[in-house]
């Protein structure tokens, strides 16, 4: 792996870990086993390699995200899958977790990636609500866009009361409640 890539994974690990203003350029540098002079040869700064970081964070999501709600199944057994997946529930999210830094929400080129990753997670999940609308799966009162939004904001809230209360009970519990909303509203 090259310095360049040693550097672009350090801080997303790093960003993941404590955030953007508990990151210093020295600990990337340190994680990554790369000098002063290696990062400032790639990077102009902290913020233009926190950009990376951020962009292949978001990247990664994107198709994971893609790859699960494009499988096999109905919208809602689709979207319960993504739901359910393997997560590291206590560690939060890595792109929701920024938005609880204030240098990052502070900063155009830091706060963009987020906010277009959160954009799209909403399009992309109303995009297969309204396929399971259309599809007869689910009800036609179903508004696909306030439905996808309420999605995302129970998975970040979970990832929030998993993390207040130290267990993965609270964060379960959120995904069992929208489900069971989702499910509350399929034609049977």
């Amino acid at each position: 792996m090259s310095a360049r890539e040693r550097l672009v994974e350090s801080a997303r690990e790093l960003l993941w870990e404590r955030g953007y203003v508990g990151t210093s350029p020295k600990t990337i540098q340190q994680r990554a086993e790369a000098g002063q002079g290696s990062m400032y040869h790639h990077f102009a700064g902290k913020e233009e390699l926190a950009r990376a970081a951020i962009d292949r964070t978001a990247e990664e999501m994107r198709a994971s995200v893609d790859a699960g709600l494009s499988g096999p199944g109905t919208a809602v057994e689709r979207i319960a899958a993504y739901l359910r997946r393997e997560r590291d529930v206590l560690r939060g999210c890595p792109i929701g977790r920024l938005t609880q830094d204030p240098d990052v929400i502070a900063a155009p080129a830091l706060r963009e990636p987020v906010e277009e990753t959160f954009a799209w997670l909403r399009a992309r999940l109303a995009a297969v609500v309204r396929e399971g609308v259309e599809r007869g799966e689910l009800e036609r009162s179903v508004d696909p866009a306030s439905t996808a939004a309420a999605i995302v904001a129970a998975l970040q809230g979970g990832y929030v009361l998993a993390r207040a209360a130290d267990a993965r009970e609270p964060f379960d519990q959120a995904i069992a409640g929208i489900v069971a909303l989702l499910d509350a509203r399929t034609v049977r």
